[in-house]
């Protein structure tokens, strides 16, 4: 069982820049605070079951889809390293995960 969650700083710029659009699309902070609380309870659920995700061709790389968002995210030791989040609906060849 994973015991802790450790953001990349890229990772937690992009997950900022993501809650900012949707403050500023919908001028309102509501979808923002539901995909806030939608990723915590993913993350809860990936530290239970850590494979949970789909296997990537990175090794102990995985991906989870939540909602319109890919989650990309290391298992080392003890750790869960979330490397990457970016909207599914983005150009799948601008993606660099490590």
């Amino acid at each position: 069982m994973v015991e802790k969650i450790i953001w990349s700083s890229r990772a937690s710029k992009e997950f900022i820049e993501i809650l900012q659009y949707g403050v500023n699309r919908n001028k309102s902070k509501t979808y923002s605070l539901k995909l806030n609380s939608l990723i915590n309870v993913q993350l809860n659920l990936i530290l239970k079951f850590p494979k949970i995700g789909k296997k990537t061709d990175l090794p102990n790389v995985y991906v989870k889809v939540i909602k319109d968002y890919l989650l990309y995210y290391e298992i080392v030791e003890n750790s869960l390293y979330i490397l990457t989040i970016r909207d599914g609906r983005r150009n799948p060849q601008t993606l660099k995960i490590k």
